[in-house]
């Protein structure tokens, strides 16, 4: 076990709050991960909805790059952290009111960079919404 796999299986336990940025942007956490993969049932709130009903494609974004983080947790060695360098977002479908399956993976990790990919599908009939990919920057875990 790791720092980043013990806050993993927090986060799924639900045995810590979310982070501030979690809380107001109503990410939610985690619902299952495994080495190199991470996973959730996202349900939209209304009020995170534009006039047409659709999702903003910048909270899309921010829900990608919080399963990537997700995703790179799995296999951050001991010790170190890591910061998003890269981000990339395809939208594909239009978000709207429903739910929302996530599932983030590792694609490859050294020991300086993790780079992940995530699948944003509806739930009902798994049409995919968006896919996200992103590269992370292993760093030596500060102490605050």
């Amino acid at each position: 076990m790791t720092w980043a796999t013990d806050r993993l299986n927090a986060l799924v336990g639900g045995g810590v709050e979310a982070p501030p940025v979690v809380q107001t942007m109503r990410l939610g956490l985690l619902d299952s991960w495994s080495e190199g993969r991470a996973t959730k049932r996202w349900e939209p709130d209304p009020d995170l909805l534009n006039t047409d009903g659709s999702l903003f494609g910048g909270y899309i974004a921010a829900l990608a790059d919080q399963m990537l983080a997700f995703a790179a947790l799995t296999v951050v060695p001991e010790g170190s952290a890591f910061r998003t360098i890269n981000l990339n977002v395809q939208f594909l479908r239009i978000g709207r009111a429903h739910p929302i399956l996530a599932e983030a993976r590792v694609v490859a990790h050294t020991k300086a960079l993790i780079t992940a990919e995530v699948d944003l599908y509806r739930e009902d009939d798994r049409s995919l919404i968006a896919r996200a990919s992103a590269q992370q920057l292993v760093v030596p875990f500060a102490t605050p």
